[in-house]
């Protein structure tokens, strides 16, 4: 038995697999403790399977501790040391504006303030040491450290990423003394080049690793002692981590949750479509969008998140604030808005009948016939649609407008902004979203994939049968992964096979990568002399230079519309990843049966109307046509007029919309 537990802002999902049978379970999420909600989560999804713990041979966690520790600011309190001249780095930061005409935009506070920061008398330059690093400068930096009383530390030095001689010689003297402390090395922890992205991401590392190693030691012991396996642990890249692993690099699993619904989108575009798919993952508190191209989703070599760069391997997923629990308001100029702050799991929506007051889109679908107010969401939440009237109530107020007109406004603006992320990854990058098949999922998304999906000219929906907790069914289907990557900075006669395989090398013998059953990728990234940025080209173990400047080129005349074949070439970094199967996960089966049938006053476009409701488990062959809500185990997908579903053999609902 294969077992997945996904921590969101609202529940924790929880996924069983047992060959083709696939168990489920919700359970609220304990933000003070989220290993309560995960160890609930596990013995209600035993209970439904009836299954023991010590069956269970393999599990793998998602979560947002990282996450949410970085938006809270709650993580460690974290010393820089760093190369004496240069402690304000990242005060620093680099000069461009997300807004260009906002001057007076406020940048996110250093997770190291001024007064944790060491300057250390060394010097590393491009063509090796040009001030050495003494012993006697050794031991004063410890007795700084140790003065300061950090929690963790980050170590990153001028061009550590060619020489970490320096870098070791500190790490190694501050774990020494200061034993406990938690110590971050940049050389370690992203051996690549550009100083200001290296420096802040050792200290974001930093920031979050004690929080994590307490939050996972707390894990191993509560699954210890239910008889289950030590878990796996999702990284932000889509690939699974050992505990210990994980502990160790609290930067490497900020979006552990994202990435695990990312994972189980891609595996059910391959199941149930052509593999072609945009994942819309609509939970409680957040939204997030992926384009997946033959299964799988891109990754990227670092993005921002919270304003905060992590310059660290990861799947291409952008997000917004726009959930299930995102709480509607009024801005200065009169305009509905929603998000991105939430109900979250405490209070939750007011429907909940936790005491939340505030209205939610979550009070919206209700108020609007698309959720049952007689009915249980997930997790055994009765819905109070009274408590969700009263919560709208003064918003409807304030715009004139009756409740159910406030409502239907609640779910247009929620799904204008996720249509809008949507476009962030398909139309400005110049992707068609239209030859895609939308892939809603999380509790909330199957509600607005069709408006979504018309929106954006999509005539196909794949509503996965659990799509509910898809994103705990991605971490059962995860590979194990191990990532790294180091600046190589070759051109010229130093660009030849042999150096190449040389670092290739290293950097497999670094990962792992000699294991049997491991898959080896590689990345190279190259740029023309002169330019300031890089292109990602995949190539194999050991290429042949030309080759890969022939494949960069193709790739820059692909991106920007022209090449230079006479240009020199440069290989900048090299990225590599270790990969071992795991679960393989690709016989789900439909197994419901005839679903329960009532009907229920629904609204769409102004108009009230009598739609059908299927409650259950839905048998392979099962057909439905809008207006029509489908009460999944987990989820609901909701389907307007003119839409038509089918349930395939996996249990997925195809729905299409007619042609006008």
């Amino acid at each position: 038995m294969q077992l997945g537990v996904d921590v969101g802002g609202t529940f924790t999902d929880a996924v069983l697999l047992d060959g083709a049978s696939v168990h489920t379970a919700k359970s609220p999420s304990t933000p003070s403790d989220q290993s309560q909600g995960v160890l609930a989560a596990i013995e209600a999804v035993l209970a439904a399977a009836g299954a023991e713990p010590a069956q269970v041979e393999h599990l793998a966690h998602g979560m947002t501790v990282g996450t949410n520790a970085l938006l809270e600011r709650r993580g460690a309190r974290t010393l820089l040391v760093t190369t004496a001249g240069f402690t304000d780095l990242l005060e620093i930061a680099r000069q461009d504006r997300p807004r260009l005409y906002h001057l007076c935009a406020d940048r996110p506070q250093p997770l190291s303030p001024p007064d944790l920061r060491v300057g250390v008398r060394e010097r590393i330059g491009p063509d090796g040491v040009l001030t050495e690093l003494t012993e006697e400068e050794v031991e004063r930096v410890v007795a700084e450290v140790r003065d300061r009383a950090p929690q963790a530390v980050a170590i990153c030095l001028l061009f550590a990423h060619l020489d970490a001689s320096h870098e070791r010689r500190l790490a190694a003297a501050l774990r020494d003394r200061l034993p406990g402390l938690h110590v971050s090395v940049s050389s370690e922890v992203l051996p690549r080049f550009r100083e200001y992205e290296r420096c802040a991401t050792t200290v974001l590392d930093a920031y979050l690793a004690p929080l994590l190693d307490s939050y996972l030691g707390r894990l191993r012991e509560r699954c210890a002692e239910l008889g289950l396996p030590e878990p796996a642990v999702m990284q932000s890249s889509g690939g699974l981590a050992t505990l210990a692993e994980a502990g160790r690099g609290g930067a490497w699993s900020v979006l552990s949750g994202p990435a695990g619904g990312a994972v189980g989108a891609g595996l059910l575009a391959s199941i149930s479509g052509n593999g072609d798919a945009l994942g819309f993952d609509m939970g409680g508190t957040s939204c997030d969008v992926c384009v997946i191209d033959g299964g799988a989703v891109g990754r990227s070599s670092g993005r921002e998140f919270a304003q905060r760069p992590i310059q660290l391997p990861m799947l291409d997923v952008h997000t917004v604030g726009a959930g299930g629990g995102s709480i509607a308001w009024i801005d200065p100029g009169g305009a509905l808005r929603v998000g991105p702050r939430s109900a979250g799991a405490e209070p939750g929506p007011a429907c909940y009948g936790r005491g939340g007051t505030q209205p939610t889109v979550t009070d919206a679908n209700l108020l609007l016939g698309y959720l049952d107010p007689a009915g249980e969401l997930a997790g055994g939440v009765a819905l109070d649609e009274e408590a969700a009237r009263a919560a709208v109530a003064p918003l409807a107020a304030e715009l004139d407008l009756q409740a159910d007109e406030a409502a239907a406004g609640i779910v247009a603006v929620a799904n204008a902004e996720m249509v809008r992320a949507m476009r962030v990854v398909t139309v400005e990058r110049g992707v068609d979203p239209r030859r895609y098949a939308l892939l809603p999922f999380g509790g909330a998304g199957p509600l607005h994939a069709a408006a979504v999906a018309a929106e954006l000219g999509i005539g196909r929906i794949l509503c996965p049968r659990s799509g509910g907790v898809l994103s705990a069914l991605g971490l059962v289907a995860s590979d194990r992964r191990r990532e790294t990557a180091r600046s190589v900075m070759l051109t010229g006669g130093e660009l030849t096979a042999e150096r190449i395989a040389a670092e290739v090398n290293a950097l497999v013998e670094l990962a792992g990568g000699d294991s049997d059953g491991a898959t080896i990728e590689t990345v190279y990234e190259l740029r023309y002399a002169g330019q300031s940025f890089e292109l990602p080209v995949p190539g194999p173990v050991r290429p042949d230079p030309v080759a890969l400047a022939r494949d960069f080129a193709a790739e820059h005349e692909r991106r920007y519309g022209y090449s230079e074949p006479e240009a020199a070439v440069e290989l900048i970094t090299i990225r590599l990843a270790v990969t071992i199967q795991v679960a393989p996960v690709d016989d789900l089966r439909a197994t419901g049966s005839e679903p329960a049938r009532t009907r229920r006053p629904m609204r769409f476009e102004g108009e009230w109307v009598e739609g059908d409701v299927l409650r259950g488990e839905l048998p392979a062959g099962l057909t439905a046509a809008g207006p029509c809500a489908l009460e999944l185990p987990e989820t609901t997908l909701l389907l307007p007029p003119g839409w038509r579903a089918q349930v395939d053999e996996a249990g997925t609902v195809v729905a299409e919309r007619e042609a006008r």
